[in-house]
């Protein structure tokens, strides 16, 4: 099930994520954040579509809350550019020291009369 949740916030929406590690709260926030703009249930995993686009998605920062801000953006900057939505995303990369977050999606090209 997902591990995740939105929280009302005054201007905006506060997404909250959970999992067994941090690199599974990540994982879940991403999916929260796609989970906002439609409804995952309808997105199904193009395998090929998602290596080709979505295999290495890699955020930097220069602390946890710029690391944190810049993998959102990241995949923000993903589905701008290809129309990609993530229904998992999946953190295989995460270091503390340097600040940076690899990570991988599944899922498919948004398809405004299917989704």
């Amino acid at each position: 099930g997902s591990q995740y949740e939105y929280l009302d916030h005054t201007a905006d929406v506060q997404l909250h994520s959970w999992g067994n590690d941090i690199t599974d709260a990540l994982g879940q926030l991403a999916v929260a954040m796609f989970g906002y703009m439609t409804s995952l249930q309808s997105i199904e995993v193009d395998e090929q579509i998602s290596t080709r686009i979505a295999s290495n998605v890699v955020a930097r920062g220069h602390d946890m809350h710029s690391m944190l801000f810049s993998f959102l953006d990241e995949w923000l900057f993903v589905f701008h550019d290809t129309g990609f939505i993530a229904r998992e995303v999946e953190v295989f990369g995460f270091d503390r020291e340097t600040f940076v977050i690899q990570s991988r999606g599944r899922g498919e090209i948004l398809n405004i009369g299917k989704h």
